[in-house]
């Protein structure tokens, strides 16, 4: 499958783990990127709370001040994932 990256544009914490992430193309969606958190030495920073809010735009991507990042790729199939969640739910609560 071939990727065509859209820019992420500004981040908006929510809670927890939660970032709102939106893409320049319009795609949006709340991301837990909570599976990553200690996974390895650059994500273990990331277990402190203060340090995991801190993330910002860099690269095209959410970043983190130690160079800690997740693929625009990355989150763009978890953004696709959640709202086929949410839509199945709605559609068995019908």
């Amino acid at each position: 499958m071939m990727w065509h990256l859209d820019g992420i544009t500004p981040i908006e914490y929510r809670r927890g783990y939660i970032y709102h992430i939106a893409f320049d193309d319009g795609r949006e969606g709340d991301v837990d990127p909570f599976e990553y958190v200690g996974k390895g030495p650059v994500f273990e920073p990331l277990r402190d709370s203060a340090f995991f809010r801190s993330a910002r735009i860099h690269g095209e991507t959410i970043s983190w001040p130690n160079g800690a990042d997740i693929a625009p790729e990355t989150l763009s199939e978890k953004i696709e994932a959640a709202k086929k969640t949410l839509q199945r739910t709605a559609f068995r609560r019908r």
